[in-house]
């Protein structure tokens, strides 16, 4: 193995263990913010019985888009580990040395 390869191996393996936490990250805000729409939700309804179709359908709305920034963390990690737009630019900045 030479120096360049095991940089290399060490290099990927902090891309990949950063991509992890942010999607960990990502997760964990998602499950907070539903536990806190759902208890707030639940508490709305302990309050006024009769608002409960208005707070369920407000509750799926919001928990719809909270579920849904997990998968655009996602999306946007996996695009700048695999289509890195500032590659070209770090190339040139090189070559410019």
């Amino acid at each position: 193995m030479t120096p360049d390869m095991i940089a290399m191996i060490y290099s990927y393996t902090a891309v990949g263990v950063g991509v992890i936490l942010a999607v960990a990250a990502a997760g964990l805000g998602s499950a907070i913010g539903w536990g806190l729409i759902c208890a707030k939700t639940l508490e709305g309804i302990a309050r006024q019985p009769e608002m409960r179709p208005v707070l369920m359908t407000n509750m799926f709305i919001f928990a719809g888009l909270m579920e849904s920034f997990p998968f655009i963390i996602l999306a946007f990690a996996m695009w700048f580990l695999f289509a890195n737009p500032f590659v070209g630019a770090l190339a040139a900045a090189i070559g410019a040395l």
